[in-house]
Order: structure tokens, then C-alpha cells, then sequence
């Protein structure tokens, strides 16, 4: 099943739209927003999916789906966190400066509390006040949560997962290292996130979702031309069964939390650190691993963070070339 929501009060109005993006059916009748739906989840999911198939089945009135009318999925959730899952991207952002990956990021997975309240639809630009922040997008992958007991084990953790989507974790790279110094984590250089404009159901998406990781290639392109091309699941350091169950070690989760898997990133065959797309390479889903890849190289970065202007797109297709969420597709603009 894939949910969606349109801009109505604080929280959007449910929809559920078609599996290959093209219609909508109005849910809100059934409960008005997805956290309704998430926070009352084996009320209302019967009735919601049952919804889905009349849609699907062309038995009950539907409307044309524009991605671009949607806002985020969940406009404001009650908890967004990130991770780091993927060990490609943590060791190469060290490399550069001699650091090597600790050992304990290989057991324990890495992961921050972010801002909740403003999380923005796949269509608005990204709004940067200043170039010299060094502003880069992060593709990643999501999941959204039910009710979760502290203590829970990664196995049982993955029970919980209710919906899946994608995300573009703005960073401002420039302002990472002085945050980072004061010892207390991210907030200014964090700003806000871009969700997918639809968000699926597991089941939906087949042998796509195994083991606790999304097995498809997120697709990144950069002023029009493809910037990476990366295999979500195959070089997934932690599952989101881990993920999950790390955050609830000593408390519990509430239903609508979300949980980011960090920047998507994958090594070359050889077990180089990748190379860009236009080289054969798989290329990056963000901007700060091909400049770090170039001060390997050449002891210097030559890709540029992105200026006002510039174009972003993010997308995930199934099997049969279609697209399963949607697609981020932003530019950046001044503030």
C-alpha cells in the first residue's frame, strides 16, 4: 500500500494512491492524517488497506496524483533520527585526514537526534542563506515506526517498521566541524529534510525489502546528469532492525518516529572507494564523498557544494523501471 498526504492544517490530509502514482483516493474519512493512522495502526490499517484495493480495482472515485501537490508524508513527526548504516560513507569521510574507522562504529551504529518540526515535501527548494555554508544533499532511506518497547532485539524490532520512503538530509558541510567541536552534535547545520512525496508498506515492495534493507538502486542526479547510481541495501553496515532496537535500548519509541539510514554508499568491485558515474562507477549520494574521493586522488576536492540554482532529483525504481516513492526533486534557492 502507498500513503501520501496533502497539505490540509498541520499534519496533511491521508491519501492512498495508486501503485504506480497516477491515482489517489481521499483516506481522511477513514482517520484524518497518517500519525492518526500510525498511532492507532491495527484500528484504522485494515480499513485503509481495503481502501487501497477498491482504488486499485477502479471501484470507488479517484483523482489524479501529483506528486508535486504533496506535502510530506508526516509534516511534523515526533521524533526524526539519523544514522550512519552504511560503513563505506563513515570511513571515507576520515580517510582524507589519516583517520581511521574505530572499531566500535562496526558494532555500534552512529545516530543523532534531528529537528522533527519542519519537514518539508519533495517538491519545495532547498533555501540556503549562504553559499559559503557548503551545502550538500544526502540521499538515504527511511523508515517510519509504530509503538515500540524499550529493549526490544533487532529481529522483533523490524515488526514495527509500518512505512518506508526516502529522504534528503540537507547537511551544511562548512558548518559541521565547528558544531561538531563543541562536543553537543548537529542543529544548525542540519537543516530541514525533504521527504518523498509517498511512503509504502513493506509488503508492498516485495523482495525490494529483505532483511531489514531496501534492495534497490537509489538514483541521484545533479543538474540533470546522473550523480549516483548506489545499491541501497548492498553495503548496509546495520539493518534497520538494528537501528531500531539501538534507539529503543533505553526507552521506548513512539508511533510516527522516523529513522534514517544515513548517506547510501557503495565501493567499487575492485574495493575502491567508487568512482562518479561518468567514470563507470556507481557514483555518490552525496556531494562531500566525490570530494573526498578527489582528495584521495589528487590531495584536493574539485567538486563544488551546491550553489543557488542548482537542481536535485532522487528516486527509486522497482523491478520494472517504475517509480516506487516518487521523486525528491528540488533546487536550490536563496532565502
Amino acid at each position: 500500500m502507498k500513503l501520501a498526504s496533502l497539505p490540509q492544517g498541520r499534519d496533511g490530509r491521508l491519501i492512498v494512491v495508486s501503485d504506480d502514482l497516477a491515482w489517489y483516493a481521499d483516506a481522511d474519512h477513514i482517520v484524518p492524517s497518517m500519525q492518526g493512522l500510525l498511532d492507532d495502526w491495527d484500528r484504522y490499517y485494515p480499513q485503509v488497506e481495503a481502501l487501497s484495493i477498491e482504488l486499485a480495482h477502479g471501484a470507488i472515485p479517484r483523482k489524479r496524483f501529483h506528486e508535486r501537490e504533496a506535502c510530506a508524508p508526516l509534516p511534523r513527526a515526533y521524533q526524526w533520527v539519523g544514522s550512519s548504516a552504511c560503513g563505506n560513507h563513515s570511513e571515507l569521510m576520515r580517510k582524507p585526514h589519516g583517520a581511521e574507522l574505530p572499531e566500535a562504529f562496526r558494532s555500534d551504529p552512529l545516530m543523532y537526534q534531528g529537528g522533527s518540526d519542519d519537514l518539508r515535501s519533495a517538491r519545495e527548494p532547498v533555501l540556503l542563506a549562504d553559499e559559503a555554508w557548503g551545502c550538500d544533499f544526502e540521499a538515504e532511506v527511511v523508515v517510519v515506526t509504530g509503538d515500540v518497547p524499550q529493549g526490544v532485539t533487532p529481529s522483533a524490532a523490524l515488526k514495527h517498521v509500518r512505512l518506508i520512503g526516502l529522504v534528503n538530509d540537507v547537511s551544511l558541510r562548512n558548518l559541521v566541524p565547528d558544531e561538531l567541536a563543541k562536543g553537543f552534535g548537529f542543529v544548525q547545520s542540519k537543516p530541514a529534510s525533504h521527504f518523498s512525496p509517498v511512503f509504502v508498506t513493506p509488503d508492498a515492495l516485495g523482495d525490494g525489502w529483505a532483511d531489514g534493507k531496501l534492495q534497490r538502486t537509489l538514483m541521484v542526479d545533479l543538474n540533470g546528469d546522473p550523480f549516483g547510481r548506489i545499491d541501497a541495501g548492498e553495503e548496509c553496515t546495520f539493518d534497520f532492525g538494528v537501528l531500531i532496537a539501538h534507539l529503543a535500548k533505553t526507552r521506548s519509541i513512539s508511533a510516527g518516529t522516523i529513522i534514517g539510514s544515513g548517506t547510501v554508499s557503495n565501493r567499487d568491485p575492485d574495493g575502491s572507494p567508487g568512482r562518479p558515474v561518468a567514470q563507470g562507477g556507481r557514483g555518490y549520494a552525496c556531494i562531500a564523498e566525490q570530494r573526498m574521493v578527489e582528495t584521495i586522488a589528487a590531495g584536493a576536492p574539485a567538486t563544488p557544494f551546491l550553489k543557488w540554482g542548482d537542481n536535485v532529483r532522487i528516486e527509486m525504481r522497482d523491478a520494472k523501471g517504475k517509480s516506487i516513492f516518487g521523486a525528491i526533486e528540488q533546487s536550490i534557492k536563496p532565502l
